[in-house]
Formats: C-alpha cells, structure tokens, sequence
C-alpha cells in the first residue's frame, strides 16, 4: 500500500521491508471447505426465500434446504477473496441466484430430465441447487477459471451428494472428448453467452432427444433468430420459451433447446473463429 502524502513513498516494516512485500511473504490463510465456523444467513434471506418459494410453489426437504443455504453461506465467505459473483447481499442472492436457478425446476422434471451439465457455472448457480432439488443422478459443473472450479470443488464437497463433479475445462475441450460428446440428456446455462454461441456449445454434448436449458430475460427476439440458425447448422430441433411465473423475477424465462438429430464433426468452432463468424 503507498503513503498517500508522498507519491512514490513506500512504507516499510521496520526491517526494511515495504508494506507490499511483507503482504506478499504473508502465508495466505486458506479458505473454508465447511461451514461450522462461518456465520449464519440473516433473517432476511430466509425470509425472501421461504416466499419466494411459495410463489413458484415447492417444498424443499430439510437436507435439500440446509444443503443449499450452506452452498450460499460458503459462496459469501469465499467472495470476499475470489470474485465468484457481483451479487454479495444475501437478500439478492436469494432472489437472483437460488430462486432464479430453481425456477428451472418443475419444466425440467416435466421433461424427464435427471442428470445435466451446467456450462459455466461459476459460483454453482444454476447447476448446484438444481441438482441439490431435482435430485439429479449425474450433475457435471464445468467451469474453466481454475479459482472458481476450486470453489465448485468445496461446495459439492461440502453438499456431500453422490454424482455431483467439476470439470476444471472449456466447453470446446469437453465437447470434443469422446466420453462426453452427445452423451448427457441435458445441459444448462445462466448468463454464459448468447443463445446461439449456447447452441454451439451445447449440442456436441447433448444426446439426440436432449436438451438444452438456458436462463433468459429481456427482449431475446434477435437471440432467438440466431439460436434459430445455430439449431438448424447443428443437429435441428425445435424452440420453447417457457416463463418463469415467479413475482420475484420479471422479465425472466427459460429457453428449451430440444436436439432432433445427430451433431456433425467440427462443432463447436474455436471462440476465435466464432468471434469472427457469429450467427
């Protein structure tokens, strides 16, 4: 840190050390993998996601409940390090992160849908709740910033739910292992990328009859059009809007991408040329 009175000035410790070095030789404490030590959520999250809840109408088990608050209350501590999200009051959160990832919930149910891979997951939202309240057989969160892909670890750790795992790799990387490509009935997303670039990410994965769920809001008419193209490009199939429904999240819906036919090689393309060639 630089004495503010005299630009250029360095403050030292005493031994000749300045302020910076003696920060940068300081072990860094690391960061927490449970939450018996970190402090409770407010009332006031409880309270927006209890009436959140009753708006989209569920009811989530005990487990599932304690399971995903304990997913938030680790998220808040390690955002004080890591910039896993913008969003750092835990009323919004509420609202703008579990609510929103669960309001996927009953048209994916509807859909038969059990095992997902969220693209860009990030601070675990949509895929971790998602996955925590469906129950999903098979939940692969990929994210490829390898910081945030460490908190994905703690926080399924911590969740302690067979078949959830991290991916620490890009969507292309995945798309192209032959494990992984048009093998999983679903994949989702929340604010990664355009609908046509999700496309393009997406359906290499997907198997035929899959689909691919993503979290919209606003005007999306020239999304749509695009995502349109891509479909066509990639394997067809067919595009449902579906609302939210929820009070609490105006303005958003959900996107379901179902997959009619086989991917041909050479998708997705490297980001580079999808910059150069959007659709």
């Amino acid at each position: 840190m630089r004495d503010r009175t005299t630009p250029g000035a360095a403050l030292t410790d005493g031994g000749g050390r300045t302020h910076e070095e003696e920060c940068l030789s300081r072990q860094r404490e690391p960061l927490p993998t449970r939450v018996t030590d970190l402090p409770l959520l407010p009332a006031a999250y409880d309270h927006a996601l209890d009436e959140g809840l009753t708006v989209l109408g569920f009811d989530l088990s005990v487990d599932v409940r304690r399971a995903i608050d304990d997913h938030v209350r680790l998220l808040l501590a390690w955002n004080a390090a890591i910039n896993l999200t913008a969003i750092r009051e835990p009323v919004e959160i509420a609202h703008l992160h579990v609510l929103n990832s669960l309001t996927a919930l009953e048209p994916v149910r509807e859909r038969g849908i059990d095992a997902f891979v969220d693209l860009g997951s990030g601070g675990g939202f949509p895929g971790l709740p998602l996955a925590l309240a469906l129950p999903a057989r098979t939940a692969l969160l990929v994210e490829s910033i390898v910081k945030k892909a460490a908190f994905l670890e703690a926080a399924v750790g911590l969740a302690g739910r067979e078949g959830l795992a991290v991916a620490a790799v890009r969507a292309e990387t995945l798309a192209v292992d032959a494990g992984q490509r048009e093998r999983w009935p679903a994949v989702v997303a929340r604010a990664v990328a355009d609908l046509a670039d999700l496309v393009e990410l997406a359906f290499p994965l997907l198997a035929v009859g899959g689909w691919l769920v993503a979290w919209k809001r606003g005007e999306i008419d020239a999304e749509l059009a695009a995502g349109r193209r891509a479909v066509d490009a990639l394997g067809s199939g067919t595009i449902e809007i579906v609302e939210s429904g929820a009070s609490v999240l105006p303005g958003h819906r959900l996107v379901f991408v179902r997959k009619s036919s086989p991917t041909p090689s050479g998708w997705p393309r490297d980001p580079a040329v999808r910059r150069r060639r959007p659709w």
